[in-house]
């Protein structure tokens, strides 16, 4: 087998009381440690360039092209397991040991690295305290002057099987300071989750503003400042007494690609659940930033300023699918009601369809859009289809790049090619292409509106659907049709008053009109019923705009 030597910085993982832990709920460890791999860890090695060697069960060998990207990422993984753990009890947190190196490594023909580069850093986690980062003195000296923290020096350690000493330096848990909080906001940032296409959206359109496409404004005169915002107990006194939020799914079935099958159905329980008259529910997008945590019913009230919440969890083996789900009062913590569903995956829509009527009669309302519910029990929908089509959405907003924009459209298209008229795949290769457009000036820019504008036209036909009215929004104001984009966003919220990205745009498209006085109510809607949108920044953007044009500094 042929090998190469050369020089690499190392990263070496571990989870601490990995044992205990699976030993005290294994199953619960296993889905906690699932979805920190797939929402936090892969993600964040990805965007610093590292390459996975090898997975040890709780931890791995990753290999980065710079001391400086190991660390950050390091940094950065363990800001987010600290936000994952606050609240629980010592007992309950999973935390890191990482060790770091920079050596000379063999490299395999199969890409396995081997030698002392790698055994160093493998021997620095060990000795390694919990929740810390420990470094070689050759990976130190990489780092000293470039990033802003703390290390303290341990001096020289002899390390097992290691012939010669090695000092080491160790980067405590309280250590991160103004680096580590923005690794943090980063790492935040990072963690979107399956069907967040349209919050992506809206970040690319603030790409365009940024750039001046959008053109000249006119400023219009001042205006009183807005109210001032209400308390959370006031919010909750004065919300629809039906005013809820889905949280992310467990998933349960010991296999971390089935995510987006779990991520999918919250969402969308979520945009089902919208329907119901007189209801406020919070957006997936808020939603998703409390999964794999533990969380409580009455905290989740009072930050979000809703009455009820729904949880539950998620198995799939081979064709059957079960799903737990709970509702709860975040007023009392007690359970309102609790069921089990248990089908075919052939059958999806069936009895997805009879999980929320079931908790919209545990509410004591009543579905207002019965018959496009009764639709989709009544045409089958393609299980192959469907699952290509999640995984091209989770594709798209896992990491935006190129790359990975291209990978979804062909998730797409081969839904496409089982079942031509799936109405999310239309939407979802219209939007990736647009995305590709705007972000990339990827495309003829005519005919990817053109293309999207069929796509979008081609859903209409058989169905009132916000997502592609939405879609023809976005093409109507990339060409500069402000009057139209405002017509199809109003008409996206008349089927979905939830819907946080339609008033966001809809603060912006009334700004292009010259309309300043009513952009400020739709974007304050927008940041109240999804609060934690990973761009909230941008609708914040939207926010002072309009002021400014008020000359309200």
């Amino acid at each position: 087998m042929s090998e190469t030597r050369k020089l690499a910085a190392i990263r070496v993982a571990d989870i601490v009381g990995y044992s205990r832990l699976t030993g005290a709920d294994e199953e619960l460890t296993l889905a906690r440690l699932r979805t920190l791999r797939s929402d936090l860890i892969d993600p964040t090695i990805a965007i610093h360039n590292g390459r996975v060697i090898k997975r040890t069960g709780d931890g791995a060998f990753v290999e980065f092209r710079s001391v400086v990207e190991a660390v950050r990422c390091a940094m950065e993984v363990r800001s987010g397991l600290a936000e994952r753990n606050a609240g629980l009890p010592a007992d309950k947190r999973i935390e890191a040991r990482v060790g770091i190196h920079l050596g000379d490594v063999v490299e395999e023909a199969d890409g396995d690295l081997m030698g002392d580069g790698v055994n160093v850093a493998a021997r620095l986690e060990g000795i390694c305290e919990p929740g810390c980062v420990c470094l070689s003195a050759a990976a130190y000296e990489q780092v000293r002057d470039k990033l802003h923290v703390t290390f303290v020096d341990l001096g020289e350690k002899s390390l097992k099987n290691i012939e010669r000493p090695v000092r080491a330096y160790m980067l405590r848990a309280a250590e991160d300071g103004a680096a580590g909080r923005q690794a943090a906001t980063a790492a935040s940032r990072l963690r979107l989750s399956a069907l967040q296409w349209a919050a992506i959206a809206v970040a690319f359109l603030a790409v365009l503003i940024a750039a001046g496409w959008f053109g000249p404004r006119v400023f219009a005169p001042s205006a009183p400042p807005p109210p001032p915002v209400a308390s959370v107990q006031e919010r909750l006194t004065s919300e629809p007494r039906l005013s809820i939020v889905v949280l992310p799914f467990a998933n349960l079935s010991g296999d971390p690609e089935q995510d987006y099958f779990a991520d999918g159905l919250s969402d969308d329980l979520t945009t089902d659940l919208s329907n119901l008259p007189d209801s406020f529910v919070i957006a997936h997008t808020t939603a998703l930033t409390y999964k794999g945590k533990a969380v409580d019913a009455k905290e989740i009230g009072r930050e979000l300023g809703v009455r009820y919440a729904v949880e539950g969890s998620v198995r799939r083996v081979g064709e059957t699918i079960t799903v737990n789900a709970q509702l709860i009062s975040t007023e009392t913590g007690a359970h309102v009601w609790a069921d089990r569903f248990e089908g075919e995956r052939s059958k999806l829509g069936e009895w997805q369809v009879e999980a929320v009527a079931r908790i919209a009669n545990a509410l004591g309302v009543q579905l207002v859009q019965a018959e496009s519910l009764r639709a989709m029990r009544e045409r089958p929908t393609n299980p192959d289809a469907v699952d290509l089509t999640m995984r091209g959405w989770t594709t798209l907003i896992k990491s935006i790049s190129p790359g990975n924009v291209n990978e979804a459209i062909g998730y797409f298209d081969q839904a496409l090619g089982l079942d031509p008229d799936l109405p999310q795949a239309l939407i979802g290769k219209a939007q990736a292409r647009i995305i590709n457009l705007y972000a990339f000036q990827i495309g003829d820019w005519n005919e990817v509106l053109r293309d999207a504008e069929q796509a979008a036209d081609r859903v209409l036909a058989s169905q009132p659907n916000k997502s592609a009215l939405y879609t023809k929004a976005q093409v109507l104001s990339g060409r500069g049709q402000y009057e139209a984009t405002l017509a199809n966003l109003d008409a996206v919220i008349a089927i979905d008053r939830n819907f946080a990205n339609a008033y966001a745009e809809k603060s912006h498209t009334l700004v292009m009109l010259g309309r300043v006085e009513e952009a400020i109510k739709p974007v304050e809607q927008a940041l109240r019923l999804d609060p934690r949108s990973p761009v909230r920044n941008v609708w914040e953007w939207y926010m002072c705009d309009a002021y400014a044009h008020l000359a309200e500094w």
